[in-house]
């Protein structure tokens, strides 16, 4: 079956063929269903369950990302040097509110449609990379201040905001068997945010004299060619991510369940020819 070029393939079609199965009444023609009603995305009272299940958990998620940031916000409150629009410097921070908005929407949609729309997953993409690189900054910042002689404090905020909800957000998508079939171009698209966000930080930390990581201050790297190093891993994990979920997009079959066979045609019913 080919999609249609404007919009990306769906990895499963769960209200096509079995949908007309289930609905056919005993004894009369086995008509499939129209091809408006097999695409139709509303949910219907009582069926689809698991979509239930999975837009509760999204909006649960989503409060989970807002009570993580209230905590983070009162935790760094009580360092002297805290600057409240500091606080909105941080790339995970910038994240994880894109992500409270992307979870309330992929939320609401969940429990009103069968499948996520296109530009949602494309959303979700960005966003779920974004959060899983700030993790892993976060983790690699946390074991290398070992060796800088100075111990970083992870409360439960932080493990919140950098590794169980990127984590989760990661399980959802992995798990997700109606996501979009989203082409490779979405990978051109990935480093838009970091790109802007990186370039103002740089401007507004000469200006300030603050940057919100170490490899950005001049200060605490032996040089420009550290700060380019660290850029461009940033640069091959973002786009190494972007491309692991893409991937999943387009092929991966081992999360989907597989729909079971249509029963064989009966070449003497009625109205089959």
């Amino acid at each position: 079956m080919c999609a249609r070029a404007d919009r990306p393939a769906r990895t499963d079609d769960p209200a096509g063929s079995l949908a007309a199965v289930l609905l056919a009444r005993p004894g009369s023609p086995r008509r499939p269903l129209s091809r408006t009603a097999r695409r139709s995305p509303n949910l219907s009272p009582g069926r689809f369950p698991r979509r239930r299940v999975i837009g509760i958990g999204r909006l649960v998620l989503a409060g989970a990302e807002v009570l993580a940031l209230l905590g983070y916000f009162g935790y760094i409150l009580g360092f002297k040097s805290f600057i409240v629009y500091n606080y909105f410097s941080y790339f995970t921070v910038q994240s994880a509110i894109a992500a409270v908005g992307v979870f309330i929407a992929a939320g609401i949609i969940a429990l009103r449609r069968e499948v996520d729309p296109p530009w949602l997953d494309w959303i979700r993409l960005l966003v779920t990379t974004y959060m899983i690189v700030s993790g892993i900054v976060f983790l690699a910042i946390v074991i290398q201040s070992s060796s800088r002689a100075y111990t970083m404090e992870v409360p439960w905020s932080t493990q919140l905001l950098h590794f169980w909800i990127p984590g989760i957000a990661l399980v959802d998508w992995l798990t997700d068997t109606g996501k979009a079939r989203l082409p490779w171009t979405t990978l051109a698209w990935v480093m838009l945010v970091p790109s802007i966000w990186g370039a103002f930080t740089l401007i507004r930390g000469a200006l300030v004299r603050w940057y919100p990581y170490f490899f950005l201050d001049p200060k605490q790297v032996s040089g420009p060619l550290e700060t380019v190093l660290y850029c461009v891993v940033a640069v091959a994990l973002f786009t190494g991510i972007a491309a692991l979920l893409t991937w999943s997009s387009r092929g991966w079959r081992g999360l989907k369940p597989p729909l079971p066979p249509l029963p064989a045609r009966d070449e003497h019913e009625p109205g089959t020819g």
